[in-house]
């Protein structure tokens, strides 16, 4: 197989979305805003996550909002991603990538310390080459995560690398390295806020992986 996918976590494959609404809507409660919905938050949400709030609020949140909804998203999340399974066909997806030679790695914004063993929880750790979680403040994009993830990939050249992700920052962080993206409608934002970012647009994963490898053949 041609193409490296350095894999998305949060939206892609993992299926949390409705536990990721849930507990924004609980988080912005906390500071007296109103709920938004599903749909409402694939068109707004983009990274770094304050920039999403200033849609929001018509402002940037000040220090102490910022503080706050950060800690309470992430506490009312955390109660809840266990409840959320892998994107259908996820499993599987990675496990014959393995079987037939295919490397893939994983890069994510959630915190590296809860992002390792919720991997390892599903069974799909030994799928990957990396994995790498955030360390380090979450008001961050994945562009700079990304440079450190594929430094350490000993071997994998940019120009085959696809990223595949769910986020507007996906691509962002991609094109920052020299790699190709990916992006599928199953996670935070909606198709037309992902079809601006001018690279293939999916609805399944399987789809994604196929792309990826013409991309980097």
């Amino acid at each position: 197989m041609a193409a490296h996918i350095v894999w998305d976590w949060n939206g892609t494959l993992l299926h949390d979305i409705d536990a990721v609404v849930e507990a924004t809507n609980l988080s912005f409660a906390e500071i007296g805003l109103p709920p938004i919905t599903l749909e409402q938050y694939r068109e707004l949400y983009c990274v770094p996550v304050p920039l999403f709030y200033k849609r929001i609020m018509g402002r940037l949140p000040t220090e102490e909002e910022w503080e706050v909804m950060d800690e309470v998203f992430h506490r009312h999340y955390r109660t809840r991603v266990e409840e959320c399974g892998l994107a259908a066909g996820a499993a599987e997806l990675l496990a014959a990538r393995l079987t037939a030679g295919g490397t893939q790695s994983l890069c994510s914004l959630a915190p590296h310390t809860e992002l390792v063993p919720l991997v390892r929880s599903y069974g799909i750790e030994h799928h990957f080459i990396r994995v790498d979680g955030r360390v380090g403040p979450s008001d961050s994009g994945k562009a700079e995560h990304m440079v450190r993830h594929l430094a350490a990939l000993a071997g994998v050249a940019p120009s085959r690398t696809v990223v595949i992700g769910d986020a507007a920052d996906d691509a962002v962080a991609a094109s920052h390295v020299g790699a190709h993206a990916v992006l599928y409608t199953g996670g935070s934002h909606s198709r037309r806020s992902l079809e601006r970012m001018g690279v293939p647009v999916v609805d399944s994963l399987e789809e994604a992986v196929h792309i990826a490898e013409e991309l980097a053949a």
